[in-house]
């Protein structure tokens, strides 16, 4: 199904924002290292933020986002755009 009010052309928005949350978390570009550390804190497999970040994954699952944004210590928050 395709939304009006959320277009993205390649892949979902949120991927690009975790990928800035673990690069501001870490302070460095997204690496397997890094990867390996948010599965250790409870996060998703490392191969699945692999697809996420370098591979096919197009549209993630919503518990897997959670759960890798709370391993890094952040929490989502709804706001007025």
């Amino acid at each position: 199904m395709i939304y009006k009010s959320y277009v993205f052309k390649d892949k979902d928005l949120v991927i690009d924002e975790l990928r800035t949350l673990a690069e501001t978390h870490f302070g460095r570009r997204v690496n397997y290292n890094m990867l390996s550390q948010i599965e250790e804190a409870g996060g998703p497999t490392a191969s699945c933020m692999r697809g996420w970040f370098f591979g096919e994954t197009k549209r993630p699952q919503n518990p897997t986002v959670e759960a890798a944004g709370r391993a890094m210590g952040f929490k989502r928050v709804w706001r007025r755009m």
